[in-house]
C-alpha cells in the first residue's frame, strides 16, 4: 500500500500549490487535449489538481479521480461541489459515483476510482484517458514503477509539484545542513511503490522514462515561496515535518535537530520565518502526430477559495 496523507495537510497546501504551478505547462497540456477530454488523476486526494486545471480547460471534460483512500474521494466530491456552488455553478449527482459541475462551456464530469497505485498500471483503465495527470506523486514512487507507467501510457502525462531538493529556510540558523541531509535521506525511503522513492530525482527520472518511449518532455519550476501571513501554518508544518523526518534518519543528532525545530518555530511565531520549497512540474507529450486541435475555450469559471466541506 502506498503512503497516505492527512486531509488537513492537503487542505493546507492547496492554495500554495495553486500559486506555484506552471501556467505555461498547463497551457501546453490543454493544447494537446481533444474537444471533450478525459483526464485520469492519479493519487487525486481531495481533488486540488482538478480544481486548478478544470477551469483552465474550460470546456466539457470528464475526470477520473484515482485514490486508494475512500475518505479522500468523498472529501474531493464535497469540496468540488462546495467551491463550484460558491461561484454560482450548479452541481448535480447523477449517481453515487458521479458529480457534474455545470459550467458555461459544458459540464465537468467527475468520477472516483478506488485503487492502490502500488499496483498500477495493471489496475487502471488507461484506455479511457486522453491524458494522465498527477500532483505531488512522482517523488514518492520508484524508478521501476515510473518505467512501467511510461511504457503503458500512450497519451500526454503531466506531473506537477515534484520535489527537487532545493528547500531553503530563511534566515539561516545552525542545524540547517543537518536537517536538510536527514530530510533528503527520508525522501528516498520506500514509500510503498516497490523500491526507493525518487525524491529530488523525480523530474529527471520522468524525463528519462518517458523520453525512452519517444515522448517530448518539458519541465518548469513550481516552487513554494512562503512568507508569514497566510503561509504561517504551512511553514510550521514544514518545520515539524523536516525535523521529524531528519530525526528518523539521524537519531544521534536528535537534540540538535530538536533545537533547530524550536528555533524555527519561534521565528515563525514572530513572523520572521521564510522558506522556498523547490518543486518542478513536468509535461511529457507522446510522439504521435495528428492530435485534434483544442476547441475554443469560453470564459473560464473560477473556483472559489477553500470552503468548509459539506458531508453528504
Amino acid at each position: 500500500m502506498s503512503e497516505e496523507f492527512e486531509l488537513d495537510w492537503l487542505d493546507l497546501r492547496e492554495p500554495h500549490d495553486a500559486a506555484a504551478r506552471s501556467e505555461a505547462l498547463a497551457e501546453a497540456l490543454i493544447a494537446r487535449l481533444p474537444a471533450r477530454p478525459r483526464l485520469m488523476d492519479l493519487g487525486a486526494g481531495t481533488g486540488s489538481l482538478f480544481r486548478w486545471l478544470a477551469p483552465r480547460i474550460g470546456r466539457a471534460q470528464a475526470w477520473t479521480l484515482v485514490d486508494q483512500n475512500r475518505e479522500m474521494t468523498e472529501a474531493a466530491f464535497d469540496t468540488i461541489a462546495d467551491r463550484a456552488e460558491q461561484v454560482g455553478l450548479k452541481v448535480t449527482f447523477p449517481n453515487r459515483r458521479t458529480l457534474l459541475v455545470h459550467a458555461p462551456g459544458g459540464a465537468w464530469r467527475v468520477e472516483a476510482l478506488i485503487a492502490d497505485l502500488a499496483h498500477a498500471p495493471d489496475n487502471l483503465p488507461l484506455q479511457n484517458a486522453d491524458a494522465v495527470v498527477c500532483s505531488a506523486l512522482c517523488d514518492l514512487v520508484s524508478a521501476p514503477w515510473l518505467a512501467r507507467m511510461a511504457a503503458a501510457i500512450r497519451v500526454p502525462f503531466y506531473a506537477g509539484l515534484n520535489v527537487d531538493g532545493r528547500d531553503r529556510f530563511l534566515p539561516p540558523v545552525p542545524g540547517d545542513a543537518l536537517v536538510a541531509r536527514g530530510f533528503a535521506r527520508d525522501q528516498g525511503r520506500d514509500k510503498g511503490f516497490g523500491g526507493r522513492a525518487l525524491g529530488a530525482k523525480a523530474a529527471a527520472e520522468i524525463a528519462r522514462a518517458f523520453g525512452a518511449q519517444g515522448y517530448q518532455v518539458q519541465a518548469a519550476a513550481s516552487d513554494w515561496v512562503l512568507r508569514g501571513g497566510p503561509a504561517t501554518s504551512l511553514l510550521s508544518e514544514l518545520v515539524f515535518g523536516h525535523a521529524e523526518a531528519a530525526i528518523a534518519q539521524d537519531f544521534r543528532h536528535a537534540a540538535q535537530i530538536s533545537a533547530w525545530r524550536e528555533r524555527r518555530l519561534q521565528q515563525g511565531s514572530l513572523g520572521r520565518l521564510q522558506a522556498r520549497i523547490g518543486h518542478r512540474d513536468v509535461l511529457a507529450l507522446p510522439p504521435e502526430a495528428g492530435w485534434p486541435a483544442a476547441a475554443p475555450v469560453p470564459a473560464r469559471a473560477a473556483m472559489a477559495p477553500a470552503l468548509p466541506r459539506r458531508r453528504r
